[in-house]
């Protein structure tokens, strides 16, 4: 007989949305919370951006989006959906196959009101520490809108879906203390104009700073991209708009203080600005384990299959921690594998089992030259994570289109990175999954 848990979900962005219904589904009762008004989490847009540019004061008001105006996806619409529940065109919408972001939020209002979610939801509430071992677990909250009141509540089970893209990482650049130019990280860019006539450094060339340069180079004079070595970037001037005021060079060597940027290919120049398009950090600072899981160099763990701690399973669990790949559609596996863990119906390796795997996956990384912080990155070493999910929970295989698709984006980024979404090729691609349908 399947059993009914009462299950905390920590937050209603993408990954605590699908978690909540698919929860919901296996008949556990399910309480959400978001210290957000909204449902969406890094999908709702706040034009707003903290006080310190750089997010490094700990005394700034913190602003969760990091969302720029102009933002749209980096993936079609269809593998941006659920796989019952797809993001599909609508009249009165964004008709484009890479939408806006106004239309992903739409998408995931719609998704939370279909599913009775927002009625499980208690917005502008933050959750402060969590805390317990085996089915109970601790949880405290207090409201974001003021008032020091915390409010305690006891669960059977805690499913966290906090999310990885509002605490910055800087980049490390020599010299950076004494330059006395204009620094921000990415999480804080929201429109151009700022830049205006400017010369702007961006560290990083994964998709913010793509897009971001090619944004800011509509008004600046110069825009110079700073990318780890990668013979597919190197050297290449990518045009914008038909200005080819984009270069692409090797990592910042040193900058000094009257303003001169030198990197290590031998470029120099006297920059205005430096973004930080670094990524994010991942940070749990209301979990309370005793140090059983830890954050070490974005590396939450130890983590079986990056969901369960062996020696807290299944009652503690993550979702919304892989990234590199149609993560819509694994976060929604990975809830339906932890609803089913926690009605029964699926069974866990032990401890002992788990507790192995994990070290198995840490000694690959490590004998492949992998850092710790690409530990939850399914590309290039795990993309049988989806297929690995899928069996677990008795679903059929999900269709090579899918991948296909995945694998063609990541294609165009690199080959034809200025206007592979517009160029989208839809009839293609509609005829493929049509086939799929079909067969």
């Amino acid at each position: 007989m399947a059993r009914s848990v009462k299950v905390a979900v920590i937050g209603a962005g993408v990954s605590g949305l699908v978690a909540a219904r698919e929860l919901q589904r296996e008949g556990h009762d399910v309480v959400v919370f978001e210290k957000n008004h909204h449902v969406g989490g890094t999908w709702v847009y706040d034009p707003k951006t903290e006080s310190d540019p750089l997010s490094i004061d700990p005394t700034r008001e913190t602003v969760h989006s990091s969302l720029y105006l102009s933002l749209r996806t980096n993936l079609p619409r269809q593998l941006m959906g659920f796989l019952d529940y797809p993001l599909a065109k609508r009249e009165s919408g964004d008709q484009r196959t890479f939408p806006g972001h106004e239309e992903v939020l739409r998408f995931l209002d719609e998704f939370a009101n279909e599913f009775g979610i927002h009625s499980l939801t208690r917005f502008e509430t933050e959750v402060v520490k969590v805390e317990g071992k085996g089915n109970e677990w601790m949880v405290e909250s207090k409201s974001t809108r003021g008032g020091d009141s915390v409010s305690r509540e006891v669960f059977e089970a805690v499913v966290v879906c906090s999310g990885h893209f509002a605490e910055p990482k800087l980049g490390e650049v020599p010299g950076i203390k004494m330059w006395r130019g204009f620094q921000m990280h990415s999480h804080n860019y929201r429109v151009p104009q700022p830049f205006k006539d400017q010369v702007v450094i961006l560290i990083g060339f994964g998709p913010s700073s793509f897009d971001i340069s090619r944004e800011i180079a509509t008004v600046a004079k110069e825009v110079h991209v700073a990318a780890k070595p990668n013979p597919d970037l190197m050297g290449m001037k990518l045009k914008n708009n038909g200005n080819a005021n984009i270069s692409v060079h090797t990592m910042i060597k040193c900058v000094n203080e009257d303003g001169l940027v030198a990197f290590e290919d031998g470029f120099s120049v006297h920059a205005d600005a430096i973004i930080h398009c670094t990524g994010y950090k991942y940070r749990l600072p209301f979990l309370e384990t005793n140090g059983i899981v830890t954050v070490d160099d974005n590396r939450v763990g130890p983590l079986y299959k990056h969901i369960f701690p062996p020696a807290l399973a299944p009652w503690l669990s993550f979702i919304g921690l892989p990234y590199k790949d149609a993560v819509f559609h694994v976060y929604e596996l990975q809830s339906k594998w932890v609803a089913k863990v926690l009605s029964g119906k699926v069974r866990l390796p032990t401890e002992e089992e788990m507790t192995e795997s994990v070290k198995d996956y840490y000694k690959f990384m490590e004998e492949n030259g992998l850092p710790k912080r690409y530990t939850h990155s399914l590309r290039p070493f795990q993309v049988d994570y989806k297929p690995w999910l899928v069996e677990q929970i008795g679903m059929p295989p999900l269709e090579d289109w899918r991948e296909n698709m995945y694998a063609e984006c990541f294609k165009n980024f690199i080959e034809n990175s200025e206007k592979y979404r517009d160029e989208w090729d839809d009839v293609y691609w509609d005829a493929i999954i049509q086939s799929a349908s079909a067969s």
